[in-house]
């Protein structure tokens, strides 16, 4: 009876330990340990290692001091800048150039002249049209807000700053000239305004000085010397607060500062005023308006103390609703390090990568390509918030194409085609720059698909009717573009600049990843259409099925039909290995991808490429190819390559060069890789996909959607 009793008690405690277990395997990740344990911090003054706070359409980048106190030190590295979507400027147009001058006309034998807007290199006004327009608008820098602490960056001592990514707030420690100086920075959730407090005895004076900007192609858009060309004006003041108005030629807006204790804004010099404190501890908000209407003195939510909390509910909410992935359990060593760039990366995208409109290279951090967006890059910069449980984030900036539509269709009819063609480096207008490679490619064109398939998988059913009409007339394009070829009955593309951006608009012919995005696209166009009960489009049915294979010779893709001599040819081996994104990035095709060819292909280029001169998000890329083809030991690898464009600073960045410091299309990538090597995609009934089964990579995740 007894060992009865004992068996029963046994088993009862078997499986009470075997059930504990499993919920502990089970259980929830602990999402403020994951982000806690991934809070950079800085000891001294690294131009690399700023730290931002923003709300998606706003961001303020700050240097060691918790402020923008030296920008002029920082302008090389990670630059101070102060950015907004609205934040737009334009030189005076004086010679009164019209977009129609910086157009050329082309024949790529469709039997119609295409117009496509260029960048001209002789001298002349078509020249001076088309650099005019290159460089205007351009984003603008709203102004710095730092700390009167002289001109020297090593005079400040004894430096700690934190970034607590689970608040969004910056703490800053540091002493000047033997003074100690506490900074706590936040920004608000949804207004282009932040909010610090400072303690110190030293009772340093706050700066609010602007800049002119520069319209260069890649800078921190800050020219200090030309004071005469723009102003900074009191337009109200009170006790607490000022009301500044800003004149930047035509360009105008307003900031309005506000603080708690006592203090006194005075004007310094042209363009500079300074807040001088009366008390050890002053806190104040800066917000930038760009209509003076939207704001009001008696609004308690721009204190610091409220912003502060707006800003700790706002960031806790973001990282307890999305997708997040921890690798604590993981034993091999690399783990630690894809964690930190997996948890940097989504607090960067959700400061710079969520506003109304479509992100730069370099975000809110600093102007690349004069602060215009690229929409070929718009996949890699927002992909990730569908996959990751935000779809609104992404739907911020997708809302913009209804805008830039006129100008899209424009395009489409000066080249003689149907439907829209979304344009490749643009502004707000949706005005295309011109350029002798963006106005060629092609492969924006079906993000706008791809993406809005993302919204509607992610739950988002309205996203059915709101962008259906979108969708048709992007794949109207599409299959006005894809050329029928009588000789072999199939379609062709031709008349483009590939992904891999070394081939030539009038000798390329079938590049592979642009054949496979088409193929994908115009099947989600028709799968729309069949969801809204509307007929298959036949035209785009017949391209379906008769869209040309992928060009190969000797077993390896080609990177365009047109480039036999793809693996001879040492030029071929550099940029973006394209050819992968055929897979990975898009589902395998059967249709189109014979799997032998293609892992032929991936190994041929991992072996041989030249890493060297590649981009952030080649290795998200490649990465996916490989989870797709049953390598997850090759995807992992790619993931943490050991190169230099696949370096991820202390504060997330993903660095380039010297031009680019930070390169959030890697940052986006390399979430929408880690998206797919953990939930898979379509028809994936393998665990964790796309990490090693060695029994090294314990990877534990909730949240992520698959991907097509």
């Amino acid at each position: 009876m007894i060992n009865k009793t004992n068996r029963k008690i046994n088993i009862i405690v078997l499986f009470l330990f075997i059930s504990i277990s499993a919920i502990a395997k089970n259980a929830m990740i602990n999402r403020y340990a994951v982000v806690n344990r991934n809070n950079p911090t800085v000891t001294r003054m690294d131009t690399l290692s700023s730290f931002s706070v923003g709300n998606g359409g706003f961001a303020f980048t700050v240097d060691a001091t918790g402020l923008q106190s030296f920008p002029e030190y920082y302008s090389k590295g990670v630059p101070l800048g102060t950015m907004s979507d609205w934040g737009w400027h334009s030189f005076p147009n004086v010679k009164g150039y019209k977009p129609q001058e910086a157009l050329k006309a082309m024949d790529f034998g469709r039997g119609h002249k295409e117009l496509y807007s260029v960048q001209f290199k002789q001298a002349g006004r078509q020249k001076s049209a088309s650099d005019w327009f290159r460089k205007n608008p351009h984003r603008l820098h709203l102004g710095i807000v730092g700390l009167e602490l002289g001109n020297n960056p090593l005079a400040i001592k004894n430096i700690k700053q934190h970034l607590n990514m689970w608040t969004g707030e910056i703490t800053s420690h540091f002493s000047y000239k033997g003074k100690l100086c506490d900074v706590s920075t936040v920004c608000h959730p949804e207004r282009d305004m932040i909010a610090a407090r400072v303690i110190s005895k030293g009772r340093y004076g706050i700066k609010f000085h602007f800049p002119y900007p520069t319209a260069g192609h890649c800078d921190d858009a800050c020219r200090w010397n030309a004071n005469s060309l723009h102003s900074t004006v009191i337009v109200k003041k009170g006790t607490n607060y000022a009301i500044l108005r800003r004149t930047v030629d035509s360009t105008i807006y307003y900031v309005a500062v506000k603080w708690s204790g006592k203090a006194e804004l005075r004007e310094k010099t042209r363009n500079y005023f300074v807040l001088i404190p009366k008390e050890d501890a002053i806190s104040f908000s800066c917000e930038y308006i760009k209509n003076i209407n939207d704001w009001t003195a008696s609004d308690s939510a721009s204190k610091y103390a409220s912003v502060k909390i707006l800003a700790a509910n706002y960031w806790q909410k973001y990282w307890n609703t999305g997708a997040m992935v921890d690798f604590s359990a993981c034993k091999d060593s690399r783990a630690k390090e894809l964690e930190r760039r997996v948890v940097l990366s989504q607090y960067l995208l959700a400061v710079n990568d969520a506003g109304s409109t479509p992100p730069q290279e370099t975000g809110l951090t600093y102007n690349s390509w004069f602060g215009k967006f690229h929409l070929e890059m718009i996949l890699w910069h927002q992909a990730q918030f569908a996959l990751q449980g935000h779809p609104e984030m992404l739907e911020r900036s997708l809302n913009w194409y209804f805008k830039a539509e006129p100008k899209a269709r424009e395009i489409a009819a000066r080249q003689g085609f149907k439907g829209v063609r979304w344009m490749k480096m643009t502004d707000p207008s949706g005005e295309e720059a011109p350029s002798n490679v963006g106005s060629y490619l092609i492969w924006q064109q079906p993000h706008l698909i791809y993406l809005a398939e993302l919204l509607y998988r992610s739950g988002m059913k309205d996203a059915l009717d709101k962008y259906a009409r979108l969708v048709d007339e992007t794949a109207e394009f599409m299959g006005s573009f894809a050329e029928y070829d009588a000789t072999k009955d199939r379609y062709v593309l031709r008349g483009c600049i590939a992904a891999q951006e070394t081939l030539q608009a009038a000798t390329t012919v079938n590049p592979p990843f642009e054949l496979s995005y088409w193929h994908f696209a115009l099947q989600i166009a028709q799968t729309w259409r069949e969801r809204l009960g509307k007929k298959r489009n036949a035209h785009w049915d017949d391209i379906i099925s008769k869209i040309a294979p992928l060009p190969q010779k000797d077993s390896l893709y080609l990177a365009a039909e047109t480039q036999p001599n793809t693996y001879k040819d040492i030029k071929m081996f550099s940029d973006h290995p394209a050819v992968l994104g055929a897979v990975g990035l898009l589902p395998l095709s059967s249709r189109q991808v014979d799997t032998g060819v293609m892992k032929n292909t991936f190994n041929w280029i991992w072996k041989n490429w030249n890493w060297d001169k590649t981009w952030g998000w080649d290795f998200p890329m490649v990465a996916m190819n490989a989870a797709r083809l049953g390598e997850p030991d090759k995807a992992l690898d790619a993931l943490l390559m050991n190169k230099r464009t696949n370096t991820y600073l202390k504060n997330g960045h993903n660095y380039q060069d010297e031009r680019l410091r930070c390169y959030l299309p890697g940052n986006g990538g390399l979430l929408m890789a880690v998206s797919m090597m953990c939930a898979g995609w379509d028809g994936c009934d393998v665990k964790n996909p796309g990490f090693p089964k060695n029994g090294n990579w314990d990877v534990r995740w909730e949240g992520f959607k698959p991907m097509p």
